[in-house]
C-alpha cells in the first residue's frame, strides 16, 4: 500500500473543491509528522488568500476519517499522522509491487566483447541493468533481457587469422587463452604488413560466410559465452545464453536500414559516406553532426548496428520501453541514434532511454586499474572479494551494493574497507541486519502475535517498512536502483533503533514486527540481486 498516494488522493478532492481546479497535494514524509503537504502554500498566491486559511479549509473538507489526523502548522503546512490501526492493518499484509500498466521492457546491459574477458569496465552496466530487470519483472512488466555482444568486425579477422597461423589450436580454450591470442594478433597486425593484409581478407571471408572462417569464429563465440555465463552466475546476474544478441545477428538487416532511411529522405552522402543528420545536434564549430550509417568504403559501423537493433526491438520485439544501460560517454551517440529512430517512425508510442552511469574510480580518483595500469579482470575482482570477505555472498553483496547505493549517474570510489564494513551504508550491514533478525526469531520465547505500536521506535519502524511500494515505483520510473538501496538502509537503521530500545524475545507484537522487517529486507536485497548468507 502506498500511504503517500492514498493521502494524496484524499487531499486532492478537498484541494480541488477549495481551489476550483485540480491541485497537486505534494504529500511527503516529514520529521514533524508522518507526512506533510505544502499544497496550501503553493495555492496562496494564485488564490490571493492566506495559506493557513486555505490549509484550514482543505483540512475541514478532506475525508481523512479512519485514515489520518490532520493539523495545520507553520505558515500553512498540513501535518498528517496516520492512525495506528491503519499501520497495523497494512503491516499484516505482505509486501506487494506497485500497480503498473504492464509494458514490454527491453533492457540492454553488460555488453562484453567476444574473445575478451569480462573486466571491471563491465561491472556497472551488468549490476545496474540486472537490478532494473529484477525490479521491472517484480512489478509485473514483461522484461526482455538483451546482452548486446561485440562479436563482429575487424578484430575477429585479425584474431582468426592468428589462430589459423597457429594451426587452429585444438582442445578447450579458456577466455584467458583467447585474450592472450588477441594481444599476440594485435602485435602482428601493427608490425607485419603481410599479416595485416591477410587479416583484412579474413574479415571479408567471415562476412561472406566462408565455412572454415565461420567455424573458427563460432568457436570463439561459444567459448566466450560459456565464460560469460559462468561469471554472471558467480555475480548473481540473471543473464543467460538465450539473452545473448551479438552484433552479428543484425548484419543481414543493415542493407535494409540504409534502404529504408534513404527512402524516407533521412540519409545524405557526405565525403563518400551515407549519413543521417538528426536535427539539433551540432559540433563546436556549429556544423551538423552526422550519424554515419554506411562508411565511405561501403562497410557499416556500430551506429548502423545500433539502428538495426533499435528497429528490431521496437518493431519486431514490440518493446514499449527500451532501456540501454551504457556508460555516460555514449550519451551523445544514443541521443542521436534515438533521434534517427524517431524520425524514421520506429519509436511511435515507444520510449527509448539511455540509462547512463559514471565510472568506478580507484583511491587516487582515477579510473580503477591494477598497479601495473592494466584493466582489472572481473574474475580477479571477485576472487579478491572472496578472500577479503567472510563468505562469497558477503563479498559479492559488498561489491554490488557499493555500486547500487549511490546515484548511478555519478562516479564512485572502489574502497574495499568501506564496502566490507558491517556498519554504515554497506551491503554487509544490511546482510547482517537480516541474519540478526533470523537469530532473534530462532531464540523467541513466544509465538509472533498481533502488532501493537506502543513505543515511538515501533511506530517509526512500521512507517519506514510501509514505504517500499512508493520507493519501488520511483526506482522503476526513474531507473534508479539506489532509491531502493537507500530505503533498505533506512529500514535497517530503524530496526537497529527498535532493537536497542524494545525487548523483543518475549513480545508477540515485537516478534511480528521483527519478522516483517526481515521479510522486507530480504525482498529488497533480492530485487537488487544481493544474497543473504545464513550466518555472519
Amino acid at each position: 500500500m502506498n500511504l503517500e498516494a492514498l493521502l494524496a488522493a484524499r487531499l486532492s478532492v478537498a484541494l480541488e473543491a477549495v481551489a476550483g481546479e485540480p491541485a497537486e497535494p505534494v504529500v511527503r514524509a516529514s520529521q514533524h509528522a508522518d507526512f506533510q503537504s505544502g499544497a496550501a502554500l503553493a495555492l496562496a498566491r494564485k488564490l490571493g488568500r492566506s495559506p493557513r486559511e486555505i490549509a484550514a479549509e482543505v483540512a475541514a473538507q478532506a475525508d481523512l476519517t479512519g485514515l489520518a489526523a490532520v493539523e495545520i502548522s507553520g505558515p500553512g503546512f498540513l501535518n498528517l499522522t496516520v492512525d495506528d490501526d491503519v499501520l497495523v492493518a497494512l503491516l499484516a499484509e505482505p509486501d506487494t509491487p506497485p500497480p503498473v500498466d504492464r509494458q514490454r521492457v527491453v533492457i540492454d546491459y553488460s555488453g562484453p566483447n567476444v574473445a575478451k574477458e569480462l573486466h571491471v569496465g563491465h561491472l556497472r552496466s551488468t549490476i545496474i541493468g540486472d537490478a532494473l530487470a529484477r525490479l521491472f519483472a517484480w512489478a509485473g512488466h514483461d522484461v526482455v533481457r538483451v546482452n548486446h555482444l561485440g562479436d563482429w568486425g575487424t578484430q575477429f579477422g585479425m584474431l582468426i587469422e592468428h589462430m589459423a597461423d597457429l594451426g587452429g589450436p585444438s582442445g578447450e580454450l579458456s577466455l584467458s587463452d583467447l585474450t592472450a591470442f588477441y594481444r599476440q594478433a594485435r602485435v602482428k597486425f601493427d608490425g607485419d604488413d603481410d599479416f595485416r593484409t591477410r587479416a583484412r581478407l579474413r574479415v571479408v571471408a567471415l562476412q561472406s560466410g566462408d565455412g572454415p572462417t565461420r567455424a573458427m569464429w563460432q568457436r570463439l563465440v561459444e567459448q566466450s559465452e560459456r565464460s560469460f555465463v559462468a561469471d554472471y552466475a558467480r555475480l548473481g546476474i540473471t543473464l543467460g545464453r538465450d539473452d545473448f544478441a551479438g552484433e552479428s545477428s543484425y548484419q543481414d538487416q543493415l542493407a535494409s536500414i540504409v534502404e529504408e532511411l534513404t527512402d524516407k529522405g533521412l540519409l545524405v552522402e557526405s565525403e563518400g559516406a551515407l549519413c543521417a543528420f538528426p536535427a539539433g545536434f551540432t559540433g563546436r564549430d556549429g556544423e551538423p553532426l552526422p550519424v554515419i550509417v554506411r562508411k565511405s568504403d561501403g562497410g557499416f559501423g556500430y551506429a548502423a548496428t545500433d539502428l538495426a537493433a533499435l528497429r528490431h526491438r521496437a518493431l519486431d520485439v514490440k518493446g514499449d520501453r527500451l532501456l540501454y544501460v551504457v556508460g555516460a560517454p555514449q550519451s551523445m551517440h544514443f541521443r542521436m541514434v534515438f533521434a534517427v529512430g524517431r524520425a524514421a517512425g520506429w519509436l511511435d508510442g515507444v520510449s527509448a532511454e539511455h540509462i547512463s552511469f559514471g565510472s568506478i574510480l580507484g583511491p587516487d580518483g582515477k579510473m580503477l586499474k591494477t598497479r601495473s595500469g592494466d584493466t582489472i579482470r572481473l574474475s580477479d575482482l571477485l576472487d579478491e572479494a572472496d578472500a577479503r570477505a567472510t563468505s562469497p555472498a558477503v563479498g559479492m553483496g559488498a561489491v554490488k551494493y557499493a555500486d547500487l547505493s549511490s546515484d548511478r549517474r555519478g562516479d564512485y570510489v572502489f574502497d574495499w574497507d568501506r564496502m566490507l564494513a558491517t556498519t554504515g551504508n554497506t551491503g554487509p550491514y544490511l546482510q547482517y541486519a537480516v541474519t540478526r533478525i533470523r537469530s532473534v526469531l530462532r531464540k523467541a520465547a513466544v509465538e509472533p502475535g498481533p502488532v501493537v505500536l506502543a513505543d515511538p521506535a515501533e511506530r517509526r519502524l512500521a512507517l519506514t517498512l510501509l514505504g517500499l511500494e512508493p520507493v519501488v515505483a520511483a526506482a522503476i520510473e526513474h531507473c534508479e536502483p539506489h532509491r531502493l538501496a537507500v530505503f533498505l538502509h533506512e529500514v535497517a537503521v530503524a530496526f537497529s533503533a527498535f532493537y536497542e530500545r524494545c525487548p523483543i524475545l518475549a513480545s508477540p507484537s515485537r516478534l511480528s514486527l521483527t519478522a516483517r522487517t526481515g521479510e522486507t529486507l530480504r525482498l529488497g536485497l533480492d530485487l537488487l540481486g544481493i544474497p543473504v548468507p545464513d550466518e555472519m
